[in-house]
């Protein structure tokens, strides 16, 4: 296989939020597409954060393009010169208002969707977490702070029980992969 080649871009939209670019690309067998839409965004950083009671804490919002509300893994994206980590740790205290005294745990990082964004999202776990801020959201976010039983949440997902997004199902069963493999004992 070979890669296909970008025979010209232009914005059609640009923001802090992300760029919306089209291409004219040519395919390996020769065929062009004009108008090929690729999402612009930064990369971003998610976690799955558990309480020492064994609790996923998560964050509820409203998603514009979903047309509704939805619980997600604490995320967003770093900011100046923060490493991942410390734009991730943000990020969790400002959403939810928890931290912990341990450090992140790196889980992998993965394209969001490859098709027509450019994007990657780094995934950690984050352990023996508590609730030490009151939240300090943005003024687009309104959020509400949820707490699930973590050993539970994946039958929920998978039973469709819950209003999620693919990066935090992935982020949840990467997680429960790692604790699985790693801390034995934590998990019933």
């Amino acid at each position: 296989m070979n890669k296909w080649k970008t025979i010209k871009s232009k914005y059609l939209h640009e923001s802090p939020f992300g760029n919306i670019r089209i291409d004219s690309c040519e395919l390996p067998n020769g065929k062009v597409i004009n108008d090929y839409c690729v999402n612009e965004y930064s990369d971003w950083v998610n976690a799955v954060v558990i309480t020492k009671e064994n609790q996923i804490v998560l964050v509820e919002q409203y998603r514009y393009g979903g047309e509704d509300f939805f619980l997600e893994v604490p995320a967003g994206k770093k900011e100046g010169h923060e490493t991942h980590e410390e734009g991730l740790m943000r990020e969790v205290k400002e959403e939810t208002g928890y931290t912990s005294l341990k450090n992140p745990i790196f889980l992998g990082e993965f394209m969001v969707n490859p098709a027509t964004q450019n994007n990657k999202v780094r995934t950690f776990l984050i352990l023996d977490a508590f609730s030490a801020y009151e939240q300090d959201l943005d003024d687009t976010e309104e959020i509400k702070v949820r707490l699930c039983d973590f050993d539970n949440f994946g039958n929920e997902i998978v039973a469709n029980k819950i209003n999620t997004q693919l990066f935090t199902a992935t982020a949840y069963f990467m997680a429960k992969n790692y604790i699985l493999e790693n801390e034995s004992g934590r998990l019933t």
